[in-house]
């Protein structure tokens, strides 16, 4: 089998597609892998063919987009800075790799050109959600915000909020472009892009749990959840000497992250710090832009460009993030309770999945001050309750995600022939 896999946005949404690509690979197939040049050594290391999608120039003038992490904006950060420009480029690399019927994509749904070449050139095509949230339902609907008013309005309610979304937001940003292009290639018109289209009619593939993210009713028929991919990174990049010696040497330290891509949390690790001088605890900082930190720091905070989570994490009394998946995938599989800061995209749904679950609490970024940070961590911190849940979610969360995807891939491949391509629908 030959697989084209789409790793697009930042680390937490390429790793869980590399590590799908690994994967594979190790099943003998060949892989090749779209992604920005900023993560050309993740594919190169793993042998994987590489497509750069864009420059690293515009990765990180994405990343430093004021509107990236403001919930009401950052929709149309991501289509006009991610989405629309791979639309093109995303296509043209699939036709010129079609060749072989056991050639199969696999792509997130944010990558729009893979769901028109299924349509134009029958590719076969497997939809990947790393998340619950981009998965539209009126029955469990995914939080848009904090609290969580989505699941206490009626259907009909529902229903008429997302046409005025469709309408005046997500078919507003990208419609006009995809329509455009379709229309290049002979193929009609769709609308409602998120009401059903972006998902692929042969296979959608869930890298969660069903109890993190129980299937819907109204979910697409053809999904199947394989649980949390859990990569990092972790073969290549172990614990650095100095926060090896760190978490010897005294009581295992509280981990704050804002995520990877974030270059706006100034105000996320200064409060931290000072809520964490208050309790008297030891820390540790992750980010990749240390400008971030404040100009010095106690010797019971360390900071880190990166750390794989998976070798952290366990050894760590609770992590405070931005509730990125892959984040708040890596706390459940290391048993630690999360204290969620969401800021914007699936994060504060994935904040109230984690909160519903009793395995964490939340703050919303306007909360998260000196003294409501260090009262709710101390909280935190003393819950044997949360803690208990957490040990418990650690032993339910599947280790075999992947194996489970790479075989869901693998019977797509071996159906043979290419995909006969369904009327779109209108919406």
């Amino acid at each position: 089998m030959r697989a084209l896999v789409l790793g697009m946005g930042s680390a937490g949404d390429v790793h869980p597609m590399a590590a799908l690509g690994i994967a594979l690979r190790s099943r003998g197939h060949e892989v090749e892998f779209a992604a920005s040049p900023v993560f050309r050594r993740v594919a190169e290391r793993h042998g994987f063919g590489f497509f750069p999608l864009g420059t690293e120039q515009d990765y990180f003038e994405a990343l430093n987009d004021p509107d990236l992490w403001k919930s009401r904006r950052a929709f149309g950060v991501i289509a006009r800075r991610l989405m629309l420009p791979s639309l093109r480029p995303v296509y043209e690399w699939i036709e010129r790799s079609l060749g072989s019927d056991d050639m199969v994509v696999v792509a997130a749904a944010t990558a729009l050109g893979a769901r028109v070449a299924q349509d134009k050139l029958g590719a076969s095509l497997a939809t990947i959600h790393l998340q619950p949230a981009i998965i539209r339902s009126y029955y469990q609907t995914a939080a848009i915000g904090i609290p969580d008013v989505m699941n206490v309005v009626p259907r009909p309610l529902k229903r008429l909020f997302f046409r005025v979304v469709d309408r005046f937001v997500i078919d507003r940003a990208l419609a006009p472009e995809v329509n455009r292009f379709r229309s290049e290639l002979g193929l009609p018109s769709v609308r409602r892009l998120f009401n059903g289209w972006i998902h692929s009619p042969q296979l959608v593939i869930g890298l969660f749990p069903e109890w993190f993210g129980p299937v819907q009713p109204d979910w697409p028929p053809n999904m199947r959840l394989a649980g949390f991919p859990l990569y990092d990174e972790s073969e290549a990049r172990g614990v650095p000497d100095e926060l090896e010696e760190f978490l010897r040497d005294g009581e295992p330290p509280v981990v704050f992250t804002a995520g990877s891509a974030m270059t706006q949390a100034r105000d996320f690790f200064r409060v931290s710090a000072e809520a964490v001088a208050i309790l008297g605890l030891r820390a540790v900082f992750l980010t990749q832009f240390p400008e971030q930190l404040p100009p010095s720091l106690p010797g019971s905070i360390r900071s880190f460009s990166y750390v794989p989570f998976s070798l952290a994490l366990p050894r760590a009394a609770a992590l405070v993030h931005h509730g990125g998946i892959g984040t708040t995938a890596q706390a459940f599989a290391a048993g630690i309770p999360q204290l969620v800061v969401p800021y914007a995209h699936d994060q504060p749904d994935n904040a109230v999945r984690v909160e519903r679950l009793g395995a964490g609490l939340t703050l919303l970024p306007a909360a998260y001050r000196t003294s409501t940070a260090a009262r709710t961590l101390r909280r935190l911190l003393g819950s044997d309750e949360i803690r208990s849940t957490c040990r418990r979610l650690a032993q339910a969360t599947p280790r075999g995600s992947l194996a489970v995807a790479a075989h869901l891939i693998e019977r797509l491949a071996m159906r043979g022939v290419r995909f006969a391509a369904a009327r779109p629908g209108a919406g």
